[in-house]
């Protein structure tokens, strides 16, 4: 007899927890612009050949190997239910396909500088978006 032959089946703890609580405004607002921010990288590095994201993950202690469409899956399911599920990470990734979000972001600001100091038009330069 298997053991998943009981009706009950088997004890794998509570099918479903309490709800988390709903984001906040200034959370949606900081999802919302993690998913933009998210495209950017996306659209600027995956040409180079980088798959995705790595995170550190503080319940196992270790990085975390997220591609493009898993990360921008998370960040909407966080969206719509307050929370991310477990997913299953890439088997053996090449840690050299993965960058930080820190590293993406310095990224995207220096091809944005690059971008302001080559435009013809005379604006401003050397200065980010973000400095106004």
């Amino acid at each position: 007899m298997s053991p998943f032959d009981d009706a009950s089946g088997p004890d794998f703890g509570p099918a479903d927890g309490p709800a988390p609580p709903p984001l906040t405004m200034e959370e949606r607002a900081g999802v919302l612009d993690d998913l933009a921010e998210l495209e950017v990288f996306r659209t600027l590095l995956e040409p180079t050949g980088i798959k995705g994201i790595v995170v550190d993950c503080p319940d196992c202690e270790e990085e975390h190997h997220v591609d493009w469409a898993l990360m921008q899956a998370n960040l909407r399911q966080l969206l719509d239910e307050g929370q991310t599920g477990r997913h299953e990470p890439p088997f053996d990734p090449n840690p050299d396909d993965y960058v930080s979000w820190d590293y993406a972001s310095g990224y995207a600001d220096g091809i944005a500088a690059l971008a302001e100091r080559d435009e013809p038009s005379g604006g401003r330069t050397g200065r980010h978006a973000r400095d106004d």
